[in-house]
């Protein structure tokens, strides 16, 4: 077997960093900045996650949805971008999905969506085009993928629930109905969520 000395040179390319990159990667501060950010999400989270179990105590609707307790739940790489997410209720099983998820993330947006599929679909469609029909002002966005599980509100995923004709809310396979709020806005963030979640209950009731 020949010696190391007679394998063929393989020049290594250095890897660089940006300068500002390089100022990021010296700076300790940045990353205890995050972690202490994210922590205020999980408290806003949980103190939402309480004010949702009171809240839906009210509903006279559908109840094993609101069995399992809230969860909050946690990324690194959505889009590249760090999230969190609370969702109650929670029913997520292969047919049916019945849930109201609550999303944090880092850069964009709180956002606040229902999720119906399955047999919740079926049940609450004339609710949301009760809602298409009397809101000609919503602010609400509808979901118009066929992939349940994105979160961006990019043309393609989202549209205005306005922008649709009521012949396309019938044809979809599933309901993600959702609204946003830019970080920009933190310090009314909570309220918004709280707000929507109650305005959601309003819409699943048919009020």
């Amino acid at each position: 077997m020949g010696s190391d000395n007679n394998r063929p040179y393989t020049r290594m390319s250095k890897v660089k960093l940006s300068a500002g990159e390089l100022e990021l990667v010296t700076d300790a501060s940045f990353i205890l900045t995050k972690n202490n950010i994210i922590q205020k999400v999980y408290t806003l989270l949980g103190a939402l996650s309480e004010y949702y179990v009171a809240e839906i105590k009210e509903y006279p609707g559908e109840v094993s949805a609101f069995t399992p307790s809230p969860k909050i739940a946690r990324g690194e790489n959505y889009q590249g971008l760090p999230w969190l997410m609370l969702d109650y209720p929670r029913i997520f099983s292969a047919k049916d999905v019945f849930a109201i998820r609550t999303f944090f993330w880092w850069g964009n947006f709180f956002s606040i969506t229902l999720q119906l599929a399955g047999s919740y679909h079926n049940e609450y469609l004339p609710q949301i085009k009760k809602l298409y029909e009397a809101d000609k002002k919503s602010d609400w966005f509808l979901g118009c993928s066929d992939n349940a599980w994105e979160h961006h509100f990019l043309p393609g995923n989202y549209k205005p629930l306005q922008a649709f004709s009521i012949q396309e809310i019938e044809r979809l396979p599933f309901i993600k109905l959702a609204r946003k709020i830019p970080l920009q806005q933190w310090d009314d963030a909570s309220l918004f969520l709280k707000n929507s979640y109650v305005e959601i209950r309003s819409i699943l009731l048919g009020c």
